[in-house]
C-alpha cells in the first residue's frame, strides 16, 4: 500500500435506527473544535465589525445566520453515505464549473480587484471558488480511487483525466483572477495524488511542470500589478509602509501589541481604529492576537489544528479508497489555508487574501467549510459503523 489509500472495501451493513444509528459514532472531538474556533470567530467579527452600525450587530447578525445555514449543511452532509456522493460527483463539478464561468461573465460582479462574485441582493453574495475547492476534492478522489488491475496506485489514464479537471477549474479562478485559490487548488491537486500512491517519477515530473508555469506566469505579466505589489510588500514591507507593505505593516503591529493576555474583548486600539483592513475576513487572526494575546491566538491555531489531526486520522482509518482520498484532500485545503493565513498575519507568507477556516466572516467560504466538516463526519461514522 502506498500513502494513506486502503485497498479493501465492504459495503455497509444495515442497521436499525434509534440509539445504534452512525450519528452516535460521530467524531466527538472534531465537532468540539470546529465549535471553539465558529464561537471565538463570531466573538472576533463582533468586534471587528461592531462600529460599523448604529447596533453594533449588523454583521454579527449576518455572521450568525451563515454559522446557521452552514451547521444545517454540514449535518446534511453528515448524513449522507459519501459512496453515494461518488455517484453525484460529476453533477457536482460540472455546477461548481457552470458557476465559475457566470461569475466572470456580466453575471458576475468585482470586488476587491478580483471578479468573483454573484450579488444575490439583501447584502449577501455568492463565491463559486470556493465550492469549486469541494468539487475539485470530490472529482480527484473518484478519478484516483480506482487502482489500475494488480497494482494499488491509479491508472495513468485516470491521472491524466484528474489533471484535465483540476486544470480547467484552475484556469477558469485565474480568469477571475483569484491567485490565492488557484494556490489551493493547486495544493489539493497535489496532495490527493501523493496519497493517491502516485508514482515518484510522476510527481517529480509535475514538479518541474509546476515550477515552470509559475516561472511563466511571472516574466510574462500574467499577474494583476496588485497581486505583484502584494508579493514586493512580502519580500519587504519597509519599501512602502504606507502603500503595498500597510497591510503587513499594521498586522504585525496588531499582533505585537496584544502580547501574552491581549488587551480584552472589545479592548483592541488597532482593531477599534480599523488601521487593518479587512480584519473581519481575511485579517481576523489579527483581533485574535491583540484582544486575546498569544495565548488567544496559538487557542486557534491549536483548535484548527484539531480539526487537521482528526482529518487525518478519519483518512488513515477510512477502508475505502475514495473516502480515503476525500478526506486527505480536505485536510490539505484547509491546512494550506490555515498555513497562508496565519502566515500572512505574522509576515511569513505573502499577501492573497483567503480567509482563516472557521473563524472568518463569510457566507460561501463558511458553507463550504461546514460542507467539509461534515463530510469528513459521513466517512468516519460510516466506517466507525461497520
Amino acid at each position: 500500500m502506498n500513502g494513506l489509500v486502503g485497498t479493501r472495501g465492504r459495503p455497509f451493513a444495515r442497521r436499525p435506527a434509534g440509539v445504534r444509528s452512525p450519528v452516535w459514532k460521530a467524531d466527538g472531538l472534531l465537532i468540539v473544535a470546529v465549535a471553539g474556533l465558529a464561537l471565538i470567530g463570531t466573538l472576533l467579527i463582533w468586534s471587528s465589525t461592531r462600529t460599523w452600525t448604529a447596533d453594533g450587530t449588523s454583521m454579527l447578525k449576518k455572521h450568525l445566520l451563515n454559522l446557521g445555514i452552514g451547521t444545517a449543511l454540514a449535518v446534511a452532509a453528515a448524513t449522507v453515505d459519501h459512496r453515494l456522493l461518488r455517484a453525484y460527483t460529476p453533477l457536482v463539478y460540472a455546477a461548481a464549473a457552470l458557476g465559475l464561468i457566470l461569475v466572470i461573465t456580466p453575471v458576475g460582479s468585482e470586488v476587491n480587484g478580483a471578479h468573483s462574485w454573484i450579488m444575490l441582493g439583501g447584502g449577501f453574495a455568492l463565491q463559486p471558488s470556493e465550492f469549486a475547492k469541494l468539487a475539485l476534492v470530490l472529482i480527484l478522489a473518484m478519478l484516483l480511487a480506482q487502482p489500475a488491475e494488480g497494482d494499488d496506485r491509479p491508472r495513468g489514464l485516470d491521472v491524466m483525466i484528474a489533471l484535465v479537471a483540476a486544470a480547467i477549474l484552475m484556469g477558469l479562478v485565474m480568469l477571475q483572477p483569484d491567485f490565492g485559490t488557484t494556490m489551493v487548488l493547486g495544493v489539493i491537486t497535489a496532495g490527493t495524488l501523493i496519497l493517491s500512491g502516485l508514482r515518484k517519477r510522476w510527481i517529480a515530473a509535475l514538479a518541474v511542470a509546476v515550477a515552470a508555469g509559475g516561472t511563466a506566469v511571472w516574466f510574462l505579466d500574467v499577474l494583476e500589478p496588485y497581486q505583484v505589489a502584494r508579493f514586493t510588500a512580502f519580500v519587504n514591507p519597509a519599501t512602502d509602509p504606507r502603500g503595498v507593505g500597510y497591510n503587513s505593516t499594521q498586522a504585525l503591529n496588531a499582533v505585537g501589541s496584544g502580547e501574552l493576555f491581549g488587551k480584552g474583548l472589545f479592548g483592541g486600539g488597532q482593531t477599534l481604529g480599523r488601521f487593518v483592513p479587512e480584519q473581519h475576513t481575511d485579517f481576523v487572526f489579527t483581533v485574535a492576537g491583540e484582544e486575546f494575546g498569544f495565548l488567544g491566538a496559538v487557542t486557534v491555531v491549536v483548535l484548527l489544528g484539531v480539526v487537521l489531526l482528526r482529518g487525518l486520522r478519519i483518512a488513515r482509518l477510512c477502508e475505502d479508497r475514495f473516502g480515503t482520498l476525500v478526506a486527505g484532500a480536505i485536510v490539505c485545503w484547509l491546512g494550506f489555508q490555515t498555513l497562508i493565513n496565519v502566515g500572512m498575519t505574522i509576515g511569513v507568507m505573502p499577501i492573497t487574501g483567503l480567509p482563516l477556516p472557521f473563524v472568518s466572516y463569510g457566507g460561501t467560504a463558511t458553507f463550504a467549510n461546514m460542507i467539509a466538516v461534515g463530510v469528513l463526519q459521513a466517512i468516519h461514522m460510516r466506517e466507525q459503523w461497520h
